[in-house]
């Protein structure tokens, strides 16, 4: 008989489970279920909540707007007089190539310099206040680059970005620039020593925060034959990360600021006028870079995008994602503290992201844009989910979701095809607490992929 009975043997560990498998269409079957109404963490599984509810609102083929815009008039020698604000549109994937583009036609509307300063403004939301432990460290110190503060305002997913490379003797310092110019936009603890060919590329790299700012430390060692490597961690501040970077592009095109850059959560002025603008990629473009990477930032800013009023906090975010869910029929209890699902305080069932996922089965304008989004293990960018039988490597579109503090979360969600053609929905959510032992993910994946391959073949 096709059921959980592998993955149940994970709650003799004292891990504790709510999963869920049925077909969908009439008449509706339930292949196998755990505890399906039971409430867990659904880590980054939160996602799909977060997909479904942006597809439902914004649309798939929505785009956010980033604008320059300013009170001042352009005077006949092409000088803004007065503020250049930036208009932070609340893009999650917004990047240097976007900025270079705001620049580009910034010249065209006829800027050659500013008699005022470059304003960030982060009106829409931000700072937003920090409500996980490694989001709140990375105030003063981060060794990775999704833990970056959040910003209606940020670029690069809030990070910065620094290029080393090797020097051409070894023994001497490694070559350390910023990702988009040729020094670097914060300053550089420089530890990383050139090493001879073929001596490997090993590279350690921290963001911290002094009462100067930021500052990228960086130690290891490169080969004098390595191809150079881009090195991102967190900003403190996104917004200031942006006023910094925007400045140097400006300053870069000849464009010459009257004062140093500076941030505010203050909208621009009544009554100034767009001089540049780009628009973003389509939301299901964004939603595959969230779901296919799970990036944080991105899912966590799109979040924020779904509030409606200014200066949006992330249990706002939340809310806009509960009220969502609980829209859906047959729904349950649900609590999302935020879109990123990078905090335990998440909690839902297997039973009720099923529920989501057949609503969004059953949209047919909108479920290919959501569909889209999910990993198939055999062609995934996830290299860990490729395992298991080729049913289930072929067969399933899975999301997944990871935490291990404070207690592991292994969670697993998506649609699967049986081999006479039906479809399918399963969510699986395993939790452990402070006394059971590390979760390795081959522990959950080999035993739920065997289940659902047995599953997809009897049917």
């Amino acid at each position: 008989m096709a059921d959980f009975s592998r993955l149940a043997e994970l709650q003799d560990s004292g891990f504790a489970i709510s999963a869920e498998a049925r077909l969908l269409n009439a008449p509706e079957v339930t292949l196998a279920s755990i505890n399906p109404n039971a409430e867990r963490s659904p880590a980054s599984v939160t996602k799909a909540y977060l997909g479904a509810a942006a597809l439902n609102r914004f649309g798939p083929q929505h785009r956010f707007t980033t604008q320059l815009v300013s009170t001042g008039e352009i005077d006949a020698n092409g000088v803004l007089q007065g503020d250049l604000v930036f208009d932070g549109g609340g893009d999650p994937g917004l990047t240097s190539e976007n900025l270079w583009r705001l620049v580009q036609r910034l010249q065209q509307a006829g800027v050659r310099d500013v008699a005022g300063g470059l304003v960030v403004s982060q009106w829409r939301f931000g700072p937003v206040e920090c409500i996980t432990t490694d989001r709140c460290d990375a105030l003063s110190r981060v060794a990775n680059s999704y833990s970056a503060p959040l910003s209606s305002a940020g670029v690069n997913f809030g990070s910065w970005c620094v290029n080393v490379a090797p020097a051409s003797t070894p023994g001497e310092p490694a070559r350390i620039t910023h990702c988009d110019g040729p020094s670097s936009l914060t300053r550089v603890d420089n530890r990383v020593t050139t090493r001879p060919d073929n001596s490997g590329t090993k590279l350690n790299a921290e963001r911290i925060t002094d009462e100067r700012g930021d500052i990228m430390r960086i130690s290891g060692q490169i080969s004098t034959n390595a191809w150079p490597r881009d090195v991102y961690r967190a900003a403190s501040d996104s917004a200031a990360q942006t006023a910094q970077t925007l400045h140097a592009m400006l300053m870069r095109a000849g464009i010459v600021m009257g004062s140093e850059p500076r941030v505010t959560a203050e909208p621009p002025p009544q009554g100034a006028s767009r001089l540049a603008a780009v628009d973003s990629k389509p939301l299901q473009e964004i939603l595959l870079r969230i779901m296919n990477y799970s990036n944080n930032y991105m899912a966590d800013v799109l979040a924020l995008n779904l509030v409606e009023t200014p200066k949006a906090q992330l249990r706002q975010a939340g809310e806009a994602l509960e009220t969502y869910a609980t829209s859906l029929p047959g729904h349950g209890p649900v609590t999302l503290e935020s879109g990123s699902g990078l905090t335990t305080g998440n909690r839902t069932s297997a039973h009720s992201i099923n529920v989501m996922l057949e609503s969004m089965f059953h949209q047919a304008s909108l479920f290919p844009s959501f569909v889209a989004t999910f990993q198939s293990p055999a062609n995934g960018v996830m290299r860990f989910i490729r395992r298991g039988p080729d049913v289930f490597q072929t067969n399933v579109m899975i999301k997944t979701g990871t935490l291990n503090q404070p207690f592991a979360v292994r969670a697993a969600a998506g649609y699967f095809r049986t081999v006479s053609g039906r479809w399918g929905v399963f969510s699986v959510l395993v939790n452990g607490d402070s006394s059971t032992p590390y979760l390795n993910w081959t522990k959950v994946l080999e035993p739920l992929a065997q289940d659902l391959d047995e599953m997809i073949r009897a049917h």
